[in-house]
């Protein structure tokens, strides 16, 4: 296989698994899964929670993939589809953990209308903290947060965290 086409895999690899990451975060996560992504939808204690259990579990294709295609060598393709997996996972740990809910301490300030959006809907998908009622599950794609806004009204914004309560100072009379 050429390096083109191998290049040409992964790049396809990457967007089939923004559609897979789509489904799993919408059908999976937000259904049997929610035991362990619950804890992404509540503020964390710590520097994990029980949702990054999904990073190994998604990672296993990826690596049995390489392991398949070159380690019992039934051809590169295996291995290109494997590192456009790994690929995917490194984009989405990329936009996700570090510029979205800076897991990682960067100064990171978005300036593109993209980035801006995807960060904005994301967001718009954590105001929810239940189960159902979440809008926004793909990441590399998102729709308009206007969009997003107006779902959350039409549901009557049903699961919507309640906003943090500000701490009052009581002035000396």
């Amino acid at each position: 296989m050429s390096i083109w086409a191998g290049l040409l895999v992964l790049l396809l690899t990457v967007v089939f698994m923004e559609g897979f990451a789509y489904v799993a975060h919408r059908w999976l996560m937000h259904g049997p899964g929610w035991f362990l992504h619950k804890s992404h939808h509540v503020p964390r204690h710590g520097t994990f929670e029980l949702n990054d259990l999904y990073a190994a579990i998604f990672a296993i294709p990826s690596i049995s993939l390489f392991w398949y295609g070159i380690g019992l060598g039934h051809g590169a393709v295996y291995a290109w589809i494997g590192g456009g997996i790994a690929a995917y996972g490194a984009i989405y740990f990329g936009f996700h953990d570090v510029i979205v809910h800076r897991r990682v301490n960067i100064r990171y300030i978005p300036k593109s209308a993209y980035m801006k959006r995807i960060i904005q809907a994301h967001r718009l998908h954590h105001v929810v903290e239940t189960k159902a009622g979440t809008v926004s599950f793909g990441f590399l794609w998102a729709p308009k947060p206007e969009e997003l806004k107006a779902e959350l009204t039409r549901r009557q914004r049903a699961g919507v965290r309640a906003p943090a309560q500000k701490a009052v100072v009581n002035e000396p009379a």
